[in-house]
């Protein structure tokens, strides 16, 4: 940070004021969701944004309370008492730092390409909906009902000025983020004309001081633990899920990389520390790591000073931030959602295999009425599903009658679990002649599956009383195999050096 040009550092203190401007509906409307107090979420959102800003893995990422932890965290609310949610973070914590000690973040790279896709759009979308909630009003039956015509419209001329001025500005200048003015010239003209709209105020007070430290008050025994076990566990799930894919994509959009390993142990510290400070925990926020790094903002200082702001706004400047028209805020994350769509993903059907176009589709409509935990994992099976079914289709076999009589079986393609039934399908020891030759020179022989495969093949060989040799098997095929090693013909010269996946190998 000490090396920054005076340009950077002005691009990254005005996007960190931005961002911690748009981060304090999002706290505010996360904490309402999870059943606890705004400055629950706020306090968070400072927490976890300073400590992953300062020591994550991914400088211009901005972490804080989400929508995703929010709606797991809920239950436990309700069920158990906010002290429990606290307890919950701290163990949450935890339990990252500990995925984060077994190198676990590396995984992410296991993740296809068509479940980023859904991810970014499900998430596009998500982003979308979720500013809906504010063109509501309490109704009579305790519920919810849509503004008036009026107000409605009205703050939709807002959210239209705002998003104007995000779009328009950048072409006459971009000596300061076209984010920031939009929603100072909306709340300068809001404020000024003495528009009445919805404003931050609304959603409730952020005015407080510092978080005090405090170790949750629950009874430290074994049944609490079986209590915040399971939301601990789903939560750093969630929270390292979702802050690895938007590393991931920051990473593609900025033509670096992150290190998956150490934005885990930092967003697990922030969560541990989150937890004593009396705030819900967090992970990355994709709408403000987008606004951070659509501003330029790409060095640790941005996300510091979000979380620094944000704290001034919580000490020094709750009266005005609270006047800040939600319209302004609105229309900010209505053109992050729509900077985040990959729209380019629609020149892709009927160009990219159908699957991969299915699992795109089906990780983002996930994401919309699930959660991106949930999507990911799907989108991951369906892929590995979709790979396995394609591989095991290409499994051929082709013979020949060798002027000695003996068969020979030519085997290409991948022999793996998938594979093994239409592999063992295609052989008839009744039928063949006493002495058959299977070549393996074109096969790979993937896992414990594919050993037992041939290994029950030799058998059927051995008790029809043929003579079966095995020719090209890898060292460790070799190794593995257990009734067909008389039948094994070993040429150290010819034969391919591979691994099998298989137990005996760890």
């Amino acid at each position: 940070m000490l090396n920054l040009s005076p340009a950077d550092l002005k691009t990254n203190l005005l996007s960190g004021l931005t961002v911690a401007l748009a981060m304090v509906p999002e706290a505010i409307a996360f904490a309402l969701i999870a059943q606890v107090s705004p400055l629950t979420g706020l306090y968070a959102a400072f927490i976890v944004s300073l400590i992953t800003s300062a020591f994550g893995g991914r400088p211009g990422m901005i972490s804080g309370a989400t929508g995703a932890l929010a709606v797991v965290m809920v239950a436990l609310v309700v069920e158990h008492g906010v002290q429990y949610l606290f307890a919950t973070v701290v163990l949450m914590g935890l339990l990252q730092l500990l995925f984060a000690a077994a190198r676990l973040g590396k995984f992410i790279r296991m993740v296809p390409h068509p479940v980023m896709l859904g991810f970014v759009n499900g998430l596009a979308i998500v982003i979308f909906l979720a500013q809906f909630q504010h063109f509501k009003v309490p109704a009579a039956d305790g519920g919810t009902t849509w503004m008036a015509t009026g107000p409605l419209l009205l703050m939709g001329g807002l959210i239209a000025l705002t998003m104007a001025i995000i779009y328009l500005l950048p072409k006459l200048t971009r000596a300061v983020p076209a984010t920031l003015v939009a929603i100072v010239v909306t709340s300068v003209l809001v404020i000024g004309v003495g528009i009445e709209t919805k404003t931050v105020g609304d959603l409730g007070s952020i005015k407080g001081g510092l978080p005090d430290f405090a170790i949750p008050a629950v009874p430290m025994t074994l049944e609490t633990l079986k209590i915040i076990f399971p939301y601990a566990l789903i939560l750093a799930c969630i929270g390292l899920i979702e802050s690895l894919l938007t590393l991931t994509l920051i990473d593609a959009m900025t033509d670096t990389r992150g290190r998956s390993n150490r934005e885990c142990a930092a967003q697990g510290a922030a969560n541990v520390v989150t937890g004593f400070f009396g705030g819900m925990g967090g992970c990355a926020m994709i709408g403000q790591s987008m606004i951070n790094v659509n501003n330029g903002a790409l060095h640790r200082l941005s996300g510091i000073a979000t979380a620094l702001f944000l704290l001034s706004f919580i000490l020094f400047g709750s009266a005005l931030i609270e006047r800040i028209p939600l319209a302004a805020l609105i229309g900010v994350m209505f053109v992050v959602s729509e900077k985040t769509f990959e729209w380019g993903s629609f020149r892709l059907f009927g160009k990219v295999p159908k699957p991969d176009v299915f699992v795109g589709l089906l990780v983002a409509g996930v994401t919309v009425i699930a959660d991106l935990a949930i999507a990911v994992i799907v989108g991951v099976i369906v892929s590995a599903l979709v790979f396995a079914w394609q591989h095991a289709k290409r499994v051929r076999l082709s013979s020949s009658i060798a002027p000695n009589g003996r068969k020979i079986y030519e085997v290409e393609g991948t022999l793996f679990f998938a594979s093994v039934t239409t592999f063992a399908e295609q052989f008839s020891p009744s039928d063949d002649p006493e002495e058959v030759e299977i070549d393996f020179r074109g096969a790979r022989l993937m896992d414990h599956s594919a050993i037992e495969a041939v290994n029950a093949l030799a058998e059927r060989y051995d008790r029809a009383g043929k003579r079966l040799t095995l020719r090209h098997l890898s060292p460790d095929c070799v190794r593995l195999l257990d009734k067909a090693q008389k039948m094994i013909e070993v040429d150290y010269k010819e034969d391919p050096r591979y691994y099998v996946a298989d137990d005996a190998l760890a």
